[in-house]
């Protein structure tokens, strides 16, 4: 992941749609906890993928409406959530993938907002929150679930990662500290593990190769947490280790969550981000917003 400086603002993409202004009350929330300015984006060819999606039987709005209402309605909701936030516009007359994607190199975060579950609008997701998540070099924060959006609602939950294989300096384990730090909420870090199959997943402890499996997923948190636990030692850490499913036990823990943070990484040989199928399964799935943080090589 890029290095990110201290004045670099949030963006947040918005279309017009409910979804995208509770990414603006996220967005602002998450800027002045920061202490950085809030960017707004449009991308004015928005629509058409929306129209494609969401075919409304007329034309879309015209261009002069949407690009003269949009931007300023997001800035003017912000700064009734947040006074005295800075808030600056930007319209963009192309396709909101490369938009967003440009946006996120100059962002402390993006923002996004996601329309909801099932049917045609996950298809919106797929093409617009995938696309951006997996193809940054900075953090992407999904807003969804079902919570109240109102200030402080939240406050207190705990900011949840998965903590992956890898170094110790996982780039998403660290990003979650900071957030959780700026909450004054704790960490709740989760591991998930697998009993080996020729066990029986019924017995109340653990014998044989079930218990080496285990050890190592204690080894393997305390490992991907030693870095950012140095880095933040005021943060609380409830430390999770869970039989099951990686993406059904984030998911689990997304329930009670303020956020959930997952790692993107770059795979061998290729050029871009990897969302594989936990990243995946959370971003249509998760009960609350999800944060897509890029991992080093």
């Amino acid at each position: 992941m890029r290095t990110r400086t201290a004045d670099q603002p949030v963006v947040v993409g918005v279309d017009g749609s409910e979804a995208s202004l509770r990414a603006v009350d996220w967005a602002a929330d998450e800027a002045a906890l920061r202490g950085v300015p809030l960017h707004v984006v449009y991308a004015s060819l928005w629509e058409c993928y929306e129209h494609a999606v969401f075919p409304a039987g007329r034309e879309p709005a015209s261009e002069r409406l949407l690009t003269g209402v949009l931007a300023v309605a997001a800035a003017k909701r912000a700064r009734a959530r947040v006074p005295g936030l800075p808030v600056t516009t930007e319209v963009v007359p192309e396709g909101p993938v490369p938009v967003l994607r440009r946006a996120a190199h100059k962002a402390a975060a993006l923002v996004l907002g996601s329309r909801g579950r099932g049917g045609a609008a996950e298809l919106l997701l797929g093409s617009v929150c995938l696309a951006v998540a997996g193809r940054t070099d900075g953090p992407v924060i999904v807003v969804r679930g079902d919570h109240d959006n109102r200030p402080g609602h939240r406050k207190g939950r705990p900011v949840v990662v998965g903590v992956p294989d890898g170094p110790a300096d996982s780039d998403a384990v660290r990003f979650a500290f900071r957030e959780a730090a700026r909450r004054a909420a704790p960490v709740e870090a989760v591991r998930a593990w697998h009993r080996p199959a020729h066990e029986m997943s019924d017995h109340p402890g653990f014998t044989g190769e079930s218990a080496q499996v285990h050890r190592r997923a204690s080894e393997a948190l305390e490992t991907g947490l030693r870095v950012a636990a140095g880095e933040q030692p005021d943060v609380e850490v409830r430390r999770r280790i869970v039989e099951g499913q990686a993406r059904t036990v984030l998911l689990d823990a997304s329930a009670d969550a303020a956020l959930l943070v997952v790692g993107a990484r770059q795979p061998h040989g290729r050029f871009g981000l990897h969302i594989g199928r936990v990243t995946h399964a959370v971003l249509h799935h998760a009960a609350c917003p999800v944060a897509v943080v890029p991992e080093r090589a």
